[in-house]
């Protein structure tokens, strides 16, 4: 088991890549935290890991907000008696539309579940890691911060924001023995924000126009994603650090 006994936190993983992520570490022997804002979805992912044989608790928190993350991060510790890696997942996307159509308070949502997740999961999950010898960081961005498409402005900013400030992370922790990393997944039309970022209902017609720009031919799938998050979290990556990792079948080449 490549993760064996490793304690990891995943936000955002009632459904989709979260869930994909959740599922694939806890089965490969990881001690896993499934964070949600829906309790419902996330218990869920729970009941199917611990029916597998793994093991799982679930967490309540906003990501969003500093005393849920600290509480989270508490909950790990106390529960496994230290945290190994943190799976920045959590995401959200206004719908694909102008940029100037876009509201003040989608923005400032963007913003939030995308990029202060990521400040709020460093300033706690920092101590904890350092207490732990060391551990990593593996952020959930986007191809959306490496090749935008137009429609999805200021998500696209937000997810450049978390690999500039991976990579910054990388060089600045690397001293305490902490790894951060990037995951960019290209298009995935089975997770729950697909519709608002394709712009619209999911048709053969809109499906067709994405899948056009994916040289392998077809979308991303949560495993896809999830056998990349398993291979930073393991001690395979032990000297993989400050790199984005694009599961997108060369969308960004």
């Amino acid at each position: 088991m490549r993760v064996k006994n490793k304690s990891i936190i995943v936000t955002g993983a009632g459904g989709g890549i979260g869930e994909g992520i959740a599922l694939r570490l806890a089965a490969e022997g990881a001690r896993v935290i499934v964070n949600d804002i829906n309790a419902a979805l996330g218990e869920k992912v729970v009941s199917e890991i611990l029916r597998a044989g793994g093991d799982a608790a679930f967490f309540k928190a906003d990501v969003t907000k500093s005393a849920e993350v600290k509480a989270l991060v508490d909950a790990a510790v106390q529960r496994h008696g230290k945290l190994d890696a943190m799976v920045n997942n959590a995401g959200w996307t206004h719908r694909n539309r102008p940029a100037l159509e876009v509201s003040e308070d989608e923005f400032d949502r963007c913003y939030a579940v995308n990029v202060k997740s990521i400040y709020l999961s460093t300033v706690h999950a920092v101590p904890a890691l350092r207490a732990n010898g060391g551990g990593s960081f593996i952020n959930i961005a986007s191809t959306a911060g490496v090749r935008p498409r137009p429609g999805l402005t200021w998500y696209n900013g937000s997810k450049g924001a978390v690999i500039t400030t991976s990579k910054s992370l990388a060089a600045e922790l690397g001293p305490d023995n902490i790894r951060v990393n990037c995951i960019n997944p290209v298009f995935n039309p089975t997770t729950g924000l697909a519709t608002e970022f394709a712009g619209g209902e999911l048709t053969e017609e809109r499906l067709a126009k994405f899948r056009a720009t994916i040289p392998l031919g077809r979308f991303s799938t949560s495993l896809d994603v999830a056998n990349a998050a398993l291979y930073l979290a393991s001690d395979e990556a032990a000297f993989i650090s400050g790199v984005c990792i694009e599961v997108d079948g060369a969308r960004c080449v």
